[in-house]
């Protein structure tokens, strides 16, 4: 099983950022600009954690050479039923540098965003590390 996966499934939020390179670029399905940092994007994972309910992986799919893969997930996130997919590239040292999600249909991307709004104020502060 993909260490990501089994690190979301565990809900082992030391796990995610483990395998987050320094370097990884976090691409979100509502923001308009990618996130850079290992900080960032762990603070982000977190926060996402905190607002999806019933979440649980459906489908997994693999590239050829073990570094791409394909988390297709669904959840609840403001009483919308959300269907989405997790986007991997992992570095030659076995770390995330790529982090690409996708989600449908538009209302959950909306309920989601706003959920997440929410979240920021505290997600930036922990990613400054306060």
């Amino acid at each position: 099983m993909n260490p990501f996966r089994r690190a979301v499934e565990a809900r082992d939020e030391q796990a995610l950022a483990d395998l987050l390179a320094e370097d990884v670029v976090f691409t979100s399905p509502v923001a308009f600009r990618p996130y850079e940092g290992k900080a960032i994007t762990a603070a982000i994972l977190r926060g996402v954690m905190r607002v999806f309910e019933d979440f649980s992986y459906t489908r997994e799919f693999s590239g050829p050479d073990g570094r791409d893969h394909a988390l297709v997930f669904t959840a609840t996130v403001g009483g919308r039923q959300i269907q989405g997919c997790d986007f991997l590239h992992f570095d030659e040292e076995g770390r995330i540098d790529d982090l690409t999600v996708m989600v449908r249909p538009l209302s959950a991307a909306q309920a989601l965003a706003e959920a997440m709004g929410a979240q920021f104020e505290r997600i930036s502060r922990e990613a400054a590390g306060r």
